[in-house]
């Protein structure tokens, strides 16, 4: 027996409701209306250049929350007349202390009055503080980036806390099962030996205990300068933001003193190739009731291009197209994937655990690379592999996979870009390097524009160039580099080479 309010509950299956068309209006709903841009400037990137410098830029997106940020044109590719590993330490100790804030809990505190969170990162050629919080606190939230930006306190309790943070992770770094972040390191290093966007990421073991300070302050003195930075913002009106600017971030004298940009190394990447070898055993990596296998992990790169430079959709088209993962990821082999390496890589060959492409693009450079990995005993032959994929990469492309590569990225594009915190970054970073923004549908034409012949004239360019090579594992059958190295140069059609240069 039903009872309570499931007893006089009716049900749209029942004859209680009409048949009512789903093509037609409903009776007595009055019309809707719809809101419309008043103009399509609204939707566009502003950026106003104050009296020091700063560039200003935002972009409007309508909601509750907002993303401000400060980005500097610093990175560990700056580091080359100091200490290597100083990015690493700003990263570590941003949102610590300052002039204003007596700690990082006070620095929390602010911000969760307005929802906030906050973060920094430092890549090789950017250092990012971000916030998101409501768009009502921007002014605090504006405050507390330059604050920290531009008055850190440094003290020496916090140093010593970041030595220690910085030893773990290197520690981490080392041990952990997946070796993406060593074997990026590593062809970075082999592609741009000892120069640029070749320097070490993370901070050498050896120089943790020498970075102080000092070291910090004389090397902020020549890059954080307000012609080197970029206020940006998403979800904000640009106009108070801009007033923000003035009010915290226009004649702020730093605690280190006035910049001078004396020391700035301007050097443009040497592309070198080489190869980096790193023999470890893996076989005990991941521990437990189901273990990772012992795996092999091989990294091949080529120099490909600036993100400044109008091949750079090519390859970025490229890279769609050659795809890749793992082969028990989602949508692994068998699973509908289409890209070059799922299918003549991954479906062809049982053994093989991974398969990946990756573009890396900077403002002077660029590197393409695939990373495989596979049981030891197979290195050869994966290594064989993945050097017919890149010759093969100068071969005939078909449209089908053409359109399909071009679809994927636009629509990969697109779907990052719904993210408030990515609209961030990409507004920050192209405003960096080149004083505006492209916008997507900008990005998209270019995209439907890559032809056949844009592909094979790119990877022809790329094909000239010495390898780059990075191996982590038992490389005891992992050929010569002189070998990996003639089997690129190899032409497309003359793979019979291939076989006798790796047998």
């Amino acid at each position: 027996r039903r009872c309570g309010l499931a007893a006089g509950r009716s049900y749209s299956g029942g004859g209680a409701y009409p048949s009512v068309s789903l093509t037609c209006p409903l009776p007595g709903v009055p019309k809707a209306v719809f809101a419309a841009a008043e103009s399509r400037e609204r939707f566009e990137t502003r950026v106003t250049v104050l009296e020091n410098g700063l560039r200003v830029a935002s972009q409007n997106k309508f909601g509750q929350f907002c993303t401000v940020g400060v980005l500097v044109n610093s990175g560990s590719r700056h580091e080359a007349k100091y200490l290597s590993g100083i990015s690493h330490f700003l990263e570590k100790l941003a949102f610590s202390s300052t002039a204003q804030f007596g700690s990082k809990d006070e620095i929390l505190l602010t911000l969760e009055k307005h929802g906030g969170i906050c973060d920094c990162q430092a890549s090789r050629d950017t250092i990012m503080y971000a916030v998101s919080a409501d768009a009502r606190g921007l002014d605090t939230v504006v405050n507390l980036l330059a604050d920290v930006t531009l008055q850190p306190r440094f003290s020496d309790e916090e140093i010593e806390m970041t030595r220690m943070a910085i030893r773990f992770e290197l520690e981490d770094l080392n041990m952990r099962p997946d070796p993406e972040p060593l074997l990026t390191e590593m062809i970075h290093a082999a592609a741009f030996r000892d120069n640029t966007v070749g320097l070490n990421r993370f901070c050498p073991v050896e120089n943790t205990d020498k970075i102080d300070r000092a070291v910090l302050h004389s090397y902020l003195s020549s890059y954080y300068t307000p012609d080197r930075m970029v206020l940006a913002g998403v979800g904000i009106e640009h106009e108070q933001l801009v007033e923000c600017a003035r009010k915290h971030l226009l004649g702020v004298e730093p605690v280190w003193g006035p910049g001078q940009g004396r020391a700035v190394d301007r050097s443009v990447a040497q592309y070198t190739g080489g190869i980096i070898k790193v023999e470890k055993d893996m076989s005990d990596v991941s521990l437990g009731p189901t273990p990772i296998p012992e795996l092999t992990h091989i990294m091949i790169g080529l120099e490909s291009c600036s993100f400044l430079e109008d091949d750079f959709i090519p390859f970025a088209v490229l890279n769609m197209m050659m795809g890749g993962g793992g082969s028990f990821s989602a949508g692994g082999p068998g699973k509908g994937m289409f890209t070059r390496l799922y299918l003549n890589v991954l479906n062809r060959h049982h053994w093989m655990y991974n398969a990946t492409s990756y573009h890396h693009s900077y403002e002077d450079t660029g590197l393409l690379c695939i990373h495989a990995s596979a049981d030891p005993k197979q290195v050869r032959e994966m290594v064989e592999i993945i050097t017919r994929e890149f010759i093969l990469m100068a071969g005939a492309v078909g449209e089908v996979e053409l359109e399909r590569a071009k679809t994927q990225l636009k629509s990969m594009l697109m779907m990052n870009l719904e993210s408030r915190p990515v609209i961030f970054e990409d507004v920050g970073r192209q405003v960096l390097a080149t004083n505006t923004r492209k916008l997507p549908h900008e990005l998209c034409d270019l995209i439907s524009q890559v032809k056949p012949s844009d592909i094979k004239r790119v990877v022809t360019k790329m094909l000239h160039k010495k390898p780059a090579v990075a191996a982590l594992g038992d490389l005891t059958d992992l050929p010569t580099y002189e070998h990996i190295q003639a089997a690129l140069s190899s032409k497309d059609g003359r793979l019979p080479r291939l076989y006798r240069l790796f047998r």
